[in-house]
């Protein structure tokens, strides 16, 4: 909605239920879309700005087959270390700053944005220590890796996501977003749903796996969705056009229902005809 624009999921949910983790996000977004809604994709909107996802990495711009990323590489946050003062002198800055911060908020006595700014510098002093720590995959097996995909060029990029969303899930992070950019075919639909889907579909074989084995998924609910369908007709010969009448989301964990389906679309795939199902009521 251009009018009104909403909190994003994540944010709703950090709202309604609360963080887990003093020094860590309580929502972490990896590799959302640089276009498309942009931070609205993780933003608070009119919720208090400590709701909205914190953002590491991010989806480029395409270029030919590949895509430019942030977690193409290692991934790190901006700025987690700071090479010119101690963590006393660190405490001692954030001391005075959030003296003034608060100096602001009794002028103002109301201040959304200060009370946000107060709130978030404190966690990101906290963070530093935490997070390279939840990044860090050096640890992990490489039994573990290879379930994921991690080392095979095609499931690497998001195999390494989706490990480090079950690291900040078992660290007490309550929500993690994981991005998979470049799905809007208007054409080349064939060669490209096959290349993304087979980049993601070990990936999340292997998250799925490893949060059950650890006893994870008991209590982690596991979301996979996108913007919209696809028509069921051509666009631009091997093409399809956007389709909000007709798609899939599928959950699981957290007590729901294995091998359930709900809802039909008709003989097309063109749009939903039994049991349908608006985003708000999902």
């Amino acid at each position: 909605s251009f009018q009104f624009v909403r909190p994003s999921l994540g944010a709703w949910t950090l709202y309604g239920l609360g963080t887990e983790n003093e020094n860590l996000p309580g929502f972490i977004t990896l590799n959302p879309p640089l276009n498309n809604g942009g931070s609205q994709n993780y933003g608070s909107a009119f919720l208090p700005a400590i709701y909205q996802g914190t953002r590491i990495g991010a989806e480029g711009p395409r270029i030919g087959a590949a895509r430019s990323a942030g977690l193409d590489q290692e991934s790190k946050v901006a700025n987690i270390s700071n090479s010119k003062l101690s963590p006393s002198g660190q405490r001692a800055q954030l001391d005075f700053l959030q003296s003034l911060n608060r100096e602001r908020l009794a002028q103002d006595q109301v201040n959304p944005q200060v009370e946000g700014v107060i709130e978030s510098y404190e966690l990101a002093f906290r963070m530093q220590s935490e997070v390279p720590r939840v990044m860090d995959l050096s640890k992990e097996t490489e039994a573990t890796k290879a379930m994921y995909g991690i080392g095979d060029g095609d499931t690497d990029r998001f195999g390494k996501q989706c490990l480090r969303a079950r690291r900040m899930v078992e660290a007490g992070v309550r929500f993690v977003e994981v991005g998979s950019g470049g799905w809007d075919q208007h054409r080349d639909l064939k060669a490209d749903h096959a290349r993304n889907a087979e980049s993601v579909d070990k990936p999340i074989a292997g998250l799925l796996t490893d949060l059950k084995q650890r006893g994870l998924l008991k209590d982690t609910l596991v979301i996979w969705g996108g913007e919209f369908g696809r028509t069921p007709f051509a666009q631009n010969n091997d093409g399809r056009d956007h389709n909000n009448k007709g798609f899939t989301v599928w959950m699981a964990g957290a007590g729901t229902k294995a091998g359930f389906s709900y809802g039909q679309t008709d003989e097309y795939g063109s749009e939903a005809v039994e049991n349908k199902v608006h985003i708000h009521d999902f």
